[in-house]
């Protein structure tokens, strides 16, 4: 509690006038409808117009009164359970500081006449947003050492978030926190709170016994860990992707002004929120983010927000460039069909010629944002041969049929819906002509692809007959999680060989009948309370499970610390039974992260093992994990790398984008460093047999795209010598 802050509240408090009003005319409450109105003297109106607080603002105060003790009670248990310093510290911190905040909570209620205690709370104050149950307070005064310090942290954790929701739900109140010491005091309580979070999450880290929990951080020079995986290969980003004077894409330092420097003195070590450097907050011209991959027999292209990479698969399967577009405009997933490269472009500045100008006007017929159809048969020279434009622009896409005349592709966009003056047809308010609510379905002649188009756009999400049939947005119930609108599919796995495919669009993971790829018919839709953002799916081999994964956060967000719940920003498994989904379990990266490190379940692929399931992925700055999900309700990690942040004091977008299996190797995209190759070491989980069958994997057509899943096959000798080494031959 600062000592302005009590000067503030001092100064602002006012006494209610009594003065009675000459009234002549009666001052009527007319009630409901049939009530019998009630007339009220001058003195009752006077004070029911007082606007200096709201009934709000007084259930605020009482109730964090009470959420506040709990803290202080937690913190008094730590001094006879444990020696961890930076627990005895913790608890410190939060014994004075919420001592504080609770003596101004009473003095602003008894200087306004308001009773301290809170009526009919009782027995129930667990029940408060982030509270301790009675049950969970009495195991942690059970508990003592490293299980105490755990235990408490992630209560202290929880309890104040639960402060931080509580303080969003009363400025979300209208006529709350008017009063501008109520506003400061809150603002501060959420200031605190969060600065104590990103402490205790710190602390939690280093109670963990894996060693990626608190990696060093470095751009080139970061503190690495590994487990059965070899490195095979690093490649930097190749020139023309990068900013040479910056290139780890960090914000500029803000200079300070020495006359707003803090000079106030300070006990030794102490440090403040003024010391911490502080940085921009605008984007660059230009983003150099690597994206997704996509592979066709020893080639592989690797999309960037720049434009893509073309490499060749060599000895060992180590990428060799072979040459460089440069064609800005984000997202950059690629797919590859014969010689043709599809590309998902979705950024407003990203222009029709490739360049790197932008557009900035409103609208403008220079922009392009729906999909790039390059020729590819001269790899060194690849030739932008066809555009389609979209409404909401190309965030990913789908191969869902390649013939000899013709590509069909499922198409997503994620984002604003262009003016109607720019593409006609394209319109975000309206009634069933919106440009929500439905994907793109696409046609790319082989022998013109500048003829491709869009030949429909299914209301995938429809039921009863409205095109907003599915998850309307919002949250699930107290302790769920928000789940975004389903308006649209972040990414759509498509099975052709199953006519099956996968949709983890926003609100909802579905699965589509494809028979007909032009008329995708939805047939069964589940939502989840742990999840904010359906992003992906992939099927098992068989195409009996489908692993989603939610993006909470963004992508952008430390979501993997040591505090966060484990059932958000994790992956999800179910099970296609009778064709409806039936969950089977969750599996989120065991390993905590800081909190300059972005993390959340990303983009992966099967690891072809015959007879099981098994699954790479990419975390973003939590590194690369494998996971075994034969047993979808106990999905296990058996594999891992991960890096330090990128910088030690900046949080930026960084780490694996995809991690993808392919002809016995792990490719994976570093959004800021650039590409890493690594191989499966035979472990206690994976026999060098097994590994060998992933690495002989057939793949029809030789293709790899991630939204297009091929289900392998394997020689009849391999599957012998896989079934042989796990009967100990």
């Amino acid at each position: 509690m600062t000592k302005s802050l009590r000067l503030l509240a001092a100064s602002l408090l006012l006494s209610t006038s009594t003065a009675a009003l000459a009234q002549s005319v009666p001052i009527v409450l007319p009630g409901a409808p049939g009530d019998t109105p009630r007339v009220i003297d001058a003195q009752e109106a006077i004070a029911l117009s007082d606007t200096r607080f709201s009934p709000a603002d007084v259930a605020f105060m009482q109730g964090m009164i009470v959420h506040h003790q709990q803290a202080v009670d937690m913190a008094q248990l730590v001094r006879d359970r444990t020696n961890n310093e930076a627990i005895l510290k913790t608890a410190d911190r939060i014994e004075a500081g919420q001592k504080d905040e609770m003596d101004f909570m009473r003095t602003w209620l008894k200087d306004r006449n308001l009773e301290v205690a809170m009526q009919g709370m009782g027995h129930a104050h667990h029940t408060m947003k982030g509270m301790a149950t009675p049950e969970q307070m009495r195991e942690l005064a059970a508990a003592n050492g490293t299980a105490f310090d755990r235990l408490f942290l992630h209560l202290m954790v929880e309890h104040h978030r639960g402060a931080v929701t509580m303080v969003d739900d009363l400025h979300g109140t209208s006529g709350s926190a008017y009063d501008p010491v109520m506003y400061e005091f809150t603002n501060e309580v959420v200031t605190d709170q969060k600065a104590e979070i990103d402490r205790m999450n710190a602390t939690l880290a280093t109670l963990s016994t894996d060693p990626r929990a608190t990696l060093t951080a470095g751009f080139r020079d970061a503190g690495e860990a590994i487990l059965n995986l070899r490195k095979v290969a690093t490649l930097e980003k190749p020139p023309g992707f990068f900013d040479p004077e910056n290139p780890a894409q960090l914000q500029p330092v803000k200079e300070e002004d020495e006359e707003e420097a803090d000079t106030s003195p300070r006990e030794d070590g102490e440090e403040t929120e003024d010391d911490e450097p502080e940085f921009g907050e605008r984007g660059s011209l230009l983003s150099f983010a690597f994206t997704d991959m996509a592979f066709s027999g020893d080639m592989m292209v690797a999309g960037s927000y720049h434009g893509f990479n073309a490499y060749r698969l060599g000895d060992d399967g180590i990428p060799q460039l072979v040459s460089s577009v440069v064609c800005p405009g984000g997202q950059g997933d690629v797919s590859i069909v014969g010689d043709l490269l599809i590309m998902s472009v979705q950024d407003r500045r990203a222009r029709v010629d490739c360049g790197l100008q932008g557009v900035d006007d409103k609208v403008s017929e220079e922009r392009f944002r729906g999909l790039r159809i390059f020729d590819m048969s001269d790899i060194t020279r690849p030739r932008q041969v066809g555009l389609v434009q979209t409404c909401r622009g190309s965030h990913t896409h789908s191969i869902v049929k390649a013939d000899e005349d013709r590509l069909i592709v499922y198409n997503s966009g994620t984002s604003y819906v262009r003016d109607d003056e720019e593409l006609a047809g394209c319109y975000e308010i309206g009634g069933d002509n919106t440009a929500l609510f439905s994907i793109d379905v696409i046609e790319v002649p082989l022998a013109d692809p500048s003829a491709s188009r869009i030949v429909d756009r299914p209301r995938v999400f429809a039921k009863d007959g409205e095109i907003a049939g599915l998850w309307r947005g919002g949250d699930h119930g107290e302790g769920t999680q928000d789940t975004f609108r389903t308006d649209m599919c972040h990414d759509i796995t498509v099975f052709p060989a199953l006519d099956l495919a996968a949709g983890a669009c926003s609100g909802n993971g579905i699965i589509l009948d494809i028979k007909d790829p032009l008329k995708p018919v939805r047939i069964d839709d589940v939502t989840d309370e742990g999840f904010a953002y359906w992003h992906s799916a992939t099927f098992n081999n068989d195409g009996t499970k489908v692993l989603f994964t939610d993006e909470w956060g963004g992508g952008g967000r430390p979501r993997c610390q040591a505090g966060d719940p484990k059932n958000w920003g994790a992956n999800a498994f179910y099970a296609i039974e009778d064709g409806k989904l039936v969950y089977r379990g969750t599996y989120k990266l065991p390993a905590p992260q800081g909190d300059k490190e972005n993390c959340v379940a990303h983009n992966g692929s099967i690891i072809p093992v015959p007879g099981r399931d098994i699954f790479v992925q990419a975390w973003y700055q939590g590194g690369i994990s494998v996971i075994d999900f034969t047993d979808a309700s106990k999905p296990f990690e058996i594999a891992y790398f991960d890096r330090g942040p990128v910088d030690e004091e900046q949080l930026i977008t960084g780490g694996y984008w995809s991690a993808y299996w392919y002809n016995g190797r792990i490719y994976a995209t570093e959004i800021s460093r650039g590409l890493d190759v690594f191989a499966l070491e035979p472990s206690e989980h994976l026999t060098a047999a097994e590994i060998a069958a992933a690495e002989a994997a057939v793949y029809a057509d030789g293709l790899f795209n991630p939204q297009t899943q091929t289900q392998v096959t394997w020689p009849a000798e391999v599957i012998a010598a896989v079934e042989e080494s796990r009967t100990g031959g």
